[in-house]
């Protein structure tokens, strides 16, 4: 009788086994969850940028002072977008005025999306002041601003020497 009881704990013991085991997927098997809703993701991605003409290219602002090409690194942010957006039509011109000896500032034409914080800025920091100014430091300056980008292929003393010495005009355009 032991041993017949003992017989059946074991089948069901490994019933239990079997039954509580992973399947390994296959080729043939659905995808799980996590890839079908990243899948998804992507697809609305794609469908977002083909409204406004950034489909198949990564487009970027290009930056001059009086120009000369500068290195900027934007930021992913609404405003930024939004300048983006605007400069699908045509490059943007801006009439730089200097400004407390440490920054020049120019009017966008236009308001763009803000995001102010209080913010200690450093030379080369490209940043957005009451909505529609953009501020080009080349000394620093503490106030609310929103964060548009930063300048990376200059040092402070040569921004000081390209935006300390008069009015600049900066020109903005879309390249991919």
């Amino acid at each position: 009788m032991k041993k017949v009881s003992l017989a059946i704990m074991v089948i069901c013991l490994i019933g239990v086994l079997v039954g509580c085991g992973k399947s390994v997927p296959n080729e043939e098997s659905p995808q799980s969850f996590s890839d079908i809703e990243q899948d998804g993701m992507e697809q609305i991605q794609s469908e977002q940028t083909k409204g406004n003409g950034l489909e198949s290219e990564e487009m970027s602002i290009l930056m001059k002072i009086d120009n000369e090409i500068v290195t900027v690194t934007w930021e992913d942010n609404e405003a930024v977008a939004a300048l983006m957006e605007n400069l699908q039509e045509q490059p943007l011109s801006i009439q730089m005025s200097m400004y407390g000896g440490f920054e020049q500032v120019g009017s966008f034409g236009t308001n763009l999306p803000r995001e102010d914080e209080q913010t200690t800025t450093q030379a080369g920091d490209i940043v957005l002041y009451s909505g529609n100014q953009m501020v080009v430091f080349y000394g620093s300056n503490s106030w609310a601003y929103t964060r548009l980008g930063k300048i990376t292929d200059k040092s402070a003393e040569e921004l000081k020497e390209m935006l300390g010495g008069g009015d600049v005009t900066i020109t903005l355009e879309l390249v991919s």
